[in-house]
């Protein structure tokens, strides 16, 4: 079948019970509080590399650097954060995997 899906919609598939509620009014979305950059916040302006202290909290235990969505850093300070991250994993001050 190739993985198609026949029906009157041709696959794409309303989804009835999620709009059913929101036009409802059941449930609210939830208020999110915009994130703010630490960085600007702060007002740090050089993100040394050799303050794991400050880096650890953007690399999680699988060792990935957050990305800007879930960490709240603005677009400049995460490039100079990843340079950081980067370099201080190059001297094995941060692990680049978790055991």
């Amino acid at each position: 079948m190739n993985g198609r899906r026949s029906g009157p919609t041709g696959g794409r598939g309303a989804r009835k019970g999620a709009d059913a509620k929101a036009k409802d009014g059941q449930r609210r979305p939830m208020f999110r509080r915009r994130k703010m950059c630490k960085f600007c916040v702060d007002k740090i302006d050089d993100i040394n590399y050799k303050d794991a202290k400050l880096l650890l909290p953007f690399v999680p235990e699988r060792s990935k650097i957050l990305p800007r969505r879930i960490s709240g850093t603005c677009a400049l300070h995460q490039r100079k954060l990843r340079t950081a991250i980067m370099r201080a994993r190059q001297l094995a001050l941060i692990p680049y995997t978790s055991d």
